[in-house]
């Protein structure tokens, strides 16, 4: 699953750990989803969303890989 947190974070000016903050989880799993290495559950990738102020199919798309 590719995911755009990195990019959508950048537009709205905050920080790995203020997004944690916010969504209230590590630092860590903030770096962890970006990296493409977690994926997070529905209802963090929604939270995630909101602070970001879009919708979580614009955060999160699938890749072929993920069909298989």
């Amino acid at each position: 699953m590719k995911n755009f947190i990195k990019v959508e974070r950048a537009r709205k000016n905050l920080t790995q750990a203020e997004l944690a903050e916010k969504v209230k989880v590590a630092r860590q799993t903030i770096i962890a989803i970006e990296a493409g290495k977690f994926v997070p559950s529905t209802i963090l990738a929604f939270k995630i969303a909101r602070v970001l102020d879009c919708k979580a199919d614009d955060l999160f798309t699938l890749e072929e890989e993920d069909w298989r």
